[in-house]
């Protein structure tokens, strides 16, 4: 496991979190309660803080950064991920705010100052342009993202179940490596 300190700040990982061994986290680094950094995954939080909510997950070789405060952009943008995300492989979140309970499908990227409300998922591919706002309970897919329906009942479970299977997961390679 690759957790470092960056600039006198040390990320600050729950006792139930997973990161994966080829992972990296750095910095200003927030990984609550059962959250799992997988494979090649790189959680950069050099320059601005990062907090990844409790049960969401992030895949192999994905990749979150933050964008420093600046004249250009006062305040900067820290990255926020809220509970029950499931950040599919290589995804890409910049500088941006994801909900609750949200699925990002693999090869997604989602700019600075973009805000991805709750119950919302992203087709893989998707590109979410720096700071546009997607409604709760859609599906957004393209390049850049259009809404392009409501999600249905089985989809909406589906945002609850995919968190608690990586937990499951997660829990099974954390056994093993004791």
């Amino acid at each position: 496991m690759h957790v470092k300190s960056f600039d006198s700040k040390t990320p600050s990982i729950a006792k139930s979190a997973y990161i994966h061994d080829t992972a990296v986290v750095i910095g200003d680094v927030k990984l609550s309660e059962d959250v799992s950094i997988w494979p090649l995954a790189v959680v950069r939080g050099d320059i601005h803080s990062i907090k990844i909510g409790a049960r969401s997950n992030v895949q192999d070789g994905s990749v979150l950064h933050v964008t420093h405060a600046s004249d250009y952009n006062p305040g900067g943008y820290p990255l926020i991920i809220g509970d029950d995300v499931t950040v599919g492989h290589n995804v890409t979140l910049h500088g941006c705010t994801i909900g609750n309970r949200c699925l990002l499908g693999m090869g997604a990227i989602v700019m600075d100052g973009a805000v991805v409300n709750d119950n919302v998922m992203i087709g893989a591919g998707s590109l979410v342009p720096p700071g546009k706002v997607l409604e709760s309970g859609y599906l957004y897919v393209g390049s850049p993202v259009k809404k392009a329906r409501l999600i249905n009942e089985k989809e909406v479970q589906f945002l609850t179940y995919s968190p608690q299977n990586y937990v499951r997961l997660k829990n099974k390679y954390m056994a093993e490596c004791l």
